[in-house]
């Protein structure tokens, strides 16, 4: 029904039939699922919290990375909420208003906070901070076919 990052935890919609994928699959497509993602990032945020705008591409000489393109890049947003601020690290709630590929981790990267772990956006302490990219599709909301919303939800395991 939807992607996640190889490296990202958490939860993955998969539909039971045809039937029921067409009508989730029109709700990812006109955002109207509500997705929230919990992330460590390096460096304390200073705020608490804010809203992402910049437009995303690939970037052409570091296939399969992205990068913030004002020229080429597709409209991209996120939100996001402070949850707790450590000695060198801050966790986020990270609510995608868009879908592009790497988006939350760019859009971090771009605030000057990379998602700890992460082996395309990261280098240094940030990179060897964590074992694995610390990126989790915490909470996922949508609507069935009898009119009523499902929220399913999987635990942060870091």
């Amino acid at each position: 029904m939807h992607r996640l990052d190889k490296d990202t935890s958490g939860i993955v919609l998969m539909s039971h039939n045809r039937k029921a994928h067409a009508f989730v699959a029109t709700q990812f497509e006109a955002r109207t699922t509500q997705k929230s993602y919990v992330a460590e990032v390096w460096g304390r945020i200073e705020g608490e919290e804010g809203l992402i705008d910049l437009p995303l591409a690939i970037d052409p000489d570091n296939k399969p990375r992205h990068h913030v393109d004002f020229e080429q890049g597709k409209s991209a947003q996120t939100r996001w909420q402070v949850i707790e601020r450590r000695v060198n690290t801050t966790r986020v709630r990270l609510f995608p208003l868009t879908g592009r590929t790497h988006q939350l981790r760019v859009h971090m990267k771009a605030l000057g906070h990379v998602i700890l772990g992460d082996e395309f956006y990261a280098d240094g302490e940030a990179l060897s901070a964590a074992s694995r990219l610390l990126l989790h599709a915490e909470q996922l909301t949508f609507r069935r076919p009898d009119s009523s919303d499902v929220t399913f939800t999987s635990p942060v395991p870091f």
